[in-house]
């Protein structure tokens, strides 16, 4: 498949990169030569200096046999030109950043097919979502739905409440088979576990099951649910007004920002939120602010750093919650491993709905989860499948892969190693990254 990515910024270069792994014939297209030359010779990508709204630079990347386009430079009509363009020379799929919330009107789909646009994506609405989620499930470190809610992956971080630490998988104290256990987050390792792997003290564990035993995994874990109610986020940033706007009705919300035209603003925007004018990171503006009265803590500065200290102050003062935007993802997992709660991403956010184009699935169905080097996705078994000639156990799959469950018909199951996967059958395969195309064979 021939992808060609306009935009060498964040997002950009994190999916290409990650793209590159994948045996796809990828090219990263920008106007600014030294965003491309931090690029090195480790990715299978090739780079290309040019205007990424320009009709000659796209014909001369080949744009007329390219599968997927996809526009992510930090500017929206640009991007929405770009898709445009690509589209009407000959790009198969295109793909747009945006942000403003306008463009998912269900109403303007019709004109931006028109244009040539296929697919949208908006980051920091994805970021709203994915803090709602863990506020609704604030027990867990992050929950994912599969097939429209049937299948929940959830991971959770264990402590000494817990009866599964220092027990082996294949010694688990459970009578059924009512979860699989998909993966294990240990300090910077994802490791895919086999029957003799022992979970540990600290360890996040990625849990694959059923809304009917919910509370099994819950207890096993060790956590108790709490209703979330009031929410103190610091910092106004896209994310956060975007979160506020749309949940203001299910949270009470209080915003702190030290940018006093921003709080102005904040203030016209949303006038069922509280907004205060201060330094969230001086611990006496928490301490006037009755921080320890919240129920969540959400870090939504422009500062990865900031965030993640700032949530470590929120737990020294009790708060049950805590969410960070950890956006420079060299700190993703060392944030991880600290006790400050959910991370969010945008960038893995985004990454995620474009795999599930290239995986030509449902946006829900492939998901890059918060560790940036595990990918899970619901995938079809096609007629005379390799993967369909032994029971799981007997079939050797490639090391980093595991299915956690399937679907057949309307019954969902979870596999274990008897279970004989049939033609027609919806797959939820965990593995490592990089790895999902290599997988796709088993499939077809």
């Amino acid at each position: 498949m021939k992808i060609v990515i306009a935009g060498a910024g964040e997002v950009g270069t994190h999916l290409a990169k990650l793209l590159s792994n994948e045996n796809q014939d990828i090219i990263l297209l920008d106007s600014d030569q030294s965003r491309l030359d931090v690029i090195n010779d480790n990715y299978n990508l090739m780079t290309w200096n040019g205007s990424t709204s320009s009709f000659e630079t796209m014909r001369e990347v080949g744009i007329d046999n390219t599968d997927l386009f996809i526009a992510v430079t930090p500017y929206e009509t640009r991007n929405l030109t770009s898709c445009s363009i690509a589209k009407r020379l000959g790009a198969k799929k295109t793909v747009a950043r945006i942000d403003n919330f306008e463009f998912l009107d269900k109403r303007n789909k019709a004109v931006l097919k028109d244009m040539g646009v296929d697919h949208l994506i908006y980051p920091e609405d994805l970021a709203a979502d994915e803090i709602a989620l863990s506020l609704a499930h604030n027990w867990a470190r992050y929950w994912g739905e599969l097939h429209n809610g049937r299948l929940l992956l959830i991971g959770v971080k264990l402590h000494s409440a817990s009866p599964l630490i220092n027990c082996k998988l294949k010694d688990l104290p459970v009578t059924g088979h009512n979860f699989h256990v998909a993966a294990i987050k240990r300090n910077n390792e994802t490791i895919i576990p086999g029957g003799n792997d022992e979970i540990k003290y600290d360890d996040i564990v990625y849990f694959i099951t059923t809304p009917d035993y919910i509370s099994t995994v819950r207890d096993l874990c060790g956590k108790k649910k709490k209703v979330i109610r009031k929410v103190l986020i610091m910092g106004g940033s896209r994310i956060a007004r975007r979160f506020s706007k749309r949940f203001h009705n299910d949270f009470h919300i209080k915003i702190i920002d030290n940018d006093r035209e921003n709080c102005e603003y904040m203030a016209t925007l949303l006038p069922d939120c509280e907004i205060v004018y201060g330094d969230g990171r001086d611990i006496e503006v928490l301490r006037e602010n009755a921080i320890y009265q919240y129920d969540a803590f959400v870090a939504l500065t422009d500062f990865s750093e900031t965030n993640i200290l700032s949530c470590l102050s929120a737990k020294e003062f009790g708060v049950p919650k805590s969410i960070a935007d950890v956006e420079n993802l060299q700190f993703v997992s060392q944030a991880e491993n600290l006790n400050i709660g959910t991370i969010i991403n945008k960038k893995l956010l985004a990454s995620s709905h474009i795999f599930k184009i290239l995986l030509d699935a449902d946006e829900h169905n492939a998901k890059c989860l918060a560790l940036a080097d595990a990918e899970v996705a619901e995938m079809q078994v096609k007629p005379d499948a390799k993967i369909t000639r032994k029971p799981v156990k007997d079939l050797h799959l490639p090391f980093g892969m595991t299915l956690a469950a399937m679907v057949r018909g309307e019954e969902v199951h979870l596999v274990s190693g008897n279970t004989r996967i049939e033609a027609g059958d919806y797959v939820v395969v965990f593995c490592l990254n990089g790895t999902i195309h290599k997988i796709e064979k088993w499939f077809n």
